[in-house]
């Protein structure tokens, strides 16, 4: 039984078991929290439950696995993050994270971005504050401080930071600015995919904010690049809404249009495009508010060139 202090108020139970019990694999601490065997005040919790000052949790006997030598990450790799960081202070550490690279190591996957950084700053508490998909380049957060990351997800859940990307749409949008109010519900699919779609009954409130930037020619189509404000934060939400809208994102092999992805891959793109782009915050040691660009990776950059030149 561990009573809940100070300083893990607000952690999510799933993040507080990893920290508590190193050596449990993580597949194994998400299948004790379904079966109920862990318990928060003697009641099942879900893996989500945020924990509060003086909860009890019941972790239940676990067989611990021998500990394993983390996988050491290339030193270019290690070079390269270097570069990517947008901005640092004693409390947080905000990298423009590169597309391909997975936020955490995990299936099948030695090490992943925190794990890499963790190298890069050794002796730190890093922890993810928030996340991006593996494709999805730009601003993110790392907090070097426990009392950071409760701070930084409060203000997650108050809608007090501003989060924008830039994202091309195979199509336009119907407006210069459109807000996308569809609930978002999270499916599990056989073998571990995930997959979002909208649903008015089940789903939970998402919100999405499009702004159009740039319209250009594509064959007798087009495509738009445009700026997706999050207003909530739901998984694959910008995804999910532009493909809801009739516009899926350019590059998405889950939501978007497989035909047109084909037809733009002679125009450089290999990856799904989207970027983020900037977000705006303040922490309370802040005397104003913090805001960070990334600006659009080379890659992302050289289709828009292509198309330009190509109309």
């Amino acid at each position: 039984m561990l009573c809940v202090d100070a300083e893990s108020d607000g952690q999510r139970i799933d993040n507080f078991l990893l920290r508590f019990v190193k050596g449990v694999p993580r597949s194994h601490l998400y299948r004790i929290l379904r079966r109920g065997e862990v318990r928060v005040n003697k009641g099942r919790i879900k893996a989500d439950y945020r924990l509060r000052t003086g909860d009890l949790v019941r972790i239940p006997p676990l067989r611990l696995a021998a500990p394993e030598t983390p996988a050491r990450v290339p030193d270019g790799q290690l070079a390269r993050l270097d570069r990517a960081v947008l901005f640092e202070d004693e409390r947080l550490l905000v990298i423009d994270k590169p597309a391909g690279l997975a936020v955490h190591g995990g299936s099948g996957l030695s090490y992943g971005l925190i794990e890499s950084l963790r190298q890069l700053r050794p002796g730190r508490e890093l922890e993810l504050v928030h996340r991006l998909d593996r494709d999805t380049s730009g601003c993110l957060i790392i907090s070097k401080r426990r009392s950071a990351l409760r701070e930084l997800h409060q203000i997650i859940r108050e809608g007090a930071m501003d989060k924008r990307y830039l994202a091309l749409i195979l199509g336009e949008l119907a407006r210069p600015e459109l807000t996308v109010d569809a609930p978002l519900k999270k499916n599990i699919l056989r073998g571990g995919e995930r997959l979002v779609q909208v649903d008015p009954v089940e789903g939970k409130p998402a919100r999405t904010r499009f702004r159009r930037l740039r319209r250009l020619a594509f064959g007798d189509q087009c495509v738009t690049l445009v700026e997706a404000e999050l207003i909530t934060g739901r998984t694959h939400q910008i995804r999910v809404h532009a493909a809801h809208l009739g516009t899926p994102l350019a590059g998405d092999p889950k939501y978007g249009d497989e035909q047109a992805n084909r037809a733009l891959k002679p125009f450089g793109l290999t990856r799904l495009f989207l970027h983020a782009s900037a977000l705006s915050l303040r922490l309370d040691y802040m005397t104003r508010p913090l805001r960070v660009e990334a600006p659009l990776p080379h890659e992302l950059e050289q289709i828009l060139v292509a198309l330009e030149a190509a109309a």
